[in-house]
């Protein structure tokens, strides 16, 4: 008999797939290999600049997939009123390492529901991967917004970034000299974080242009959708959750499991990405690497089955089929003829000469 006992990353696969789908979202499968200046083009967008290259046929030069985004940006239709909603399950290689990705992705003409959606979606995704989670949420249109009022050059805009992103405000102070409007807008993105309501309210009061306005705004429309919804006990505004001014343009997030060290979720609006490709189309998704799921500490009540029946082949078959349907109402069941090893169970049942025993 076949003994199959699902992954951790397996059933996780299975439960998000059925989730995207409650939602519209169709299957997306890419090829293993992409032509290697799609990345190239592209490598600031990339998590890793590690790619693995070999020559293909007619001496092009090929990559094994670090990515999926890309792929998906880059083949999704680009009409007005046209929006693409796709999820996908993929290995992507990275730092000479196969890593099982999952996530999905919302390219098209969207709107403000496409942009709430993807995030509720990033929390749900979370929820069922773990009761205990956190989803942080920034947005870089804001923080655009405020280093342009500023009055920051290009470098000290990249350096403000990487202050906000290690919460550095003494180095913040320094930036911005003696402009105490530039000081007082990146304290308050710097320093407060936390329960959506009470960091929009204190970022508000700083704000003085109307891009800046325009931005919380959305922010402020996005959290309300996701305390409606439940999930605001769960998430977080926190402004050191940053990325690439040059491809995201809006919300952007984080998402962080109980007993795993890093974020597990990450996600944003892309929409610079699309136009980078010569799309008119926005863009918006987020990727879950499975793989680290099996950081997870194992508790005492996580078993690869609850119920092994051993049998030792002299019971009868109508009684032996009796006992695993009743063992299957109140779980997983495994009916086998020798204990399964590298495994563990709830409970056994052993039928030996036609008796059960426990």
């Amino acid at each position: 008999m076949t003994d199959v006992i699902w992954k951790s990353e397996e059933r996780a696969v299975f439960t998000l797939r059925s989730l995207y789908r409650r939602y519209g979202y169709a299957p997306y499968k890419m090829s293993r290999f992409e032509e290697y200046d799609l990345y190239v083009r592209n490598k600031d967008f990339l998590v890793s600049d590690q790619i693995i290259t070999f020559s293909g046929s007619g001496g092009r030069l090929m990559a094994l997939k670090p990515d999926v985004t890309l792929s998906i940006v880059k083949n999704a239709p680009d009409a007005p009123g046209v929006v693409q909603k796709v999820y996908y399950n993929e290995n992507v290689y990275r730092d000479y390492r196969e890593i099982l990705q999952a996530g999905l992705e919302c390219v098209g003409d969207l709107g403000d529901y496409e942009i709430a959606e993807v995030v509720l979606l990033a929390a749900k995704s979370l929820k069922l991967l773990g009761e205990h989670f956190v989803l942080n949420i920034s947005h870089m249109g804001l923080i655009a917004a405020v280093l342009n009022s500023c009055g920051l050059g290009a470098r000290a805009k990249r350096q403000a970034m990487e202050c906000l992103r290690r919460k550095n405000t003494h180095e913040l102070r320094t930036l911005c000299a003696e402009n105490g409007t530039a000081w007082r807008k990146l304290q308050v993105l710097s320093e407060c974080r936390g329960s959506g309501g009470e960091v929009l309210v204190a970022v508000e009061e700083v704000l003085t242009t109307d891009a800046e306005r325009q931005a919380l705004e959305e922010l402020q429309t996005l959290w309300s959708i996701l305390e409606s919804s439940g999930c605001g006990g769960s998430v977080r505004l926190d402004f050191s959750v940053g990325s690439d001014m040059h491809y995201y343009s809006g919300v952007v997030f984080r998402g962080y499991l109980e007993g795993i060290p890093s974020s597990i979720l990450s996600g944003g609006q892309y929409d610079r990405l699309a136009q980078k490709m010569g799309k008119h189309s926005r863009a918006i998704g987020f990727a879950i690497y499975l793989d680290m799921l099996q950081e997870l500490k194992q508790e005492e009540n996580d078993f690869d089955v609850d119920t092994v029946i051993l049998h030792d082949g002299t019971v009868d078959t109508v009684r032996l089929t009796a006992a695993a349907e009743a063992a299957a109402k109140e779980g997983s069941v495994l009916v086998t003829g020798t204990l399964p090893q590298g495994r563990n169970w709830k409970r056994l049942i052993r039928f030996e000469n036609g008796e059960a025993s426990e």
